[in-house]
């Protein structure tokens, strides 16, 4: 079971490499950093079993982790993140997690479409940088991480999302291009 869902999780790694050297922003060896990070941090989920971590998703840009989802706990959520925070190749993590019940079935089904509807519109706008970006929903919730070329083109982005039938708010984990975070991370390799 745990050697079929590693394969599973580098075959996705492996996708998401391929995708992230197209990015404007974002080195080849960042993407992998990224991936590296993301599996990491997976495996240590799936191995630590101290709390039910299924309702819980991780973003990875750039070495910020955005976790989103729910919790049962506060404790687990500090537990999650304090195994994010202690896993290779993150920089910083931010623990958006909500604590209550699982998400319900609809309600997943509803930030999927989001989730969908959003990344075809930033993929069709000839103004937005899609693969700058990285898109989490969570309880109608659009979490947003990554990197835009200026206010602009972040103001497109957060319009996109709040103009999606269901999002009920937007929260912005972008840095723009010459955020000094981005350039002690660059100079740091």
């Amino acid at each position: 079971m745990r050697l079929s869902l590693f394969k599973g999780l580098l075959v996705a790694a492996a996708a998401s490499v391929l995708m992230t050297g197209c990015a404007t922003n974002r080195t080849f060896g960042g993407g992998v950093d990224d991936v590296t990070a993301d599996i990491n941090l997976r495996a240590r989920l799936f191995d630590d079993g101290l709390y039910d971590y299924s309702d819980v998703d991780l973003t990875v840009y750039e070495g910020r982790v955005l976790l989103t989802g729910t919790m049962r706990t506060r404790e687990g959520k500090r537990h999650l993140e304090d195994l994010a925070t202690r896993s290779a190749n993150v920089e910083e993590v931010m623990n958006e997690i909500i604590i209550g019940p699982k998400t319900p079935f609809n309600q997943g089904t509803s930030d999927a479409l989001i989730d969908e509807k959003l990344g075809f519109a930033l993929l069709a706008d000839n103004g937005v940088y899609r693969a700058n970006y990285q898109i989490a929903v969570s309880g109608g919730i659009v979490y947003i991480l990554g990197v835009a070329q200026g206010p602009a083109e972040l103001t497109r982005v957060t319009d996109h999302a709040r103009n999606i039938r269901g999002v009920k708010k937007v929260v912005s984990h972008v840095l723009y291009v010459g955020d000094p975070r981005r350039q002690t991370r660059a100079t740091s390799r």
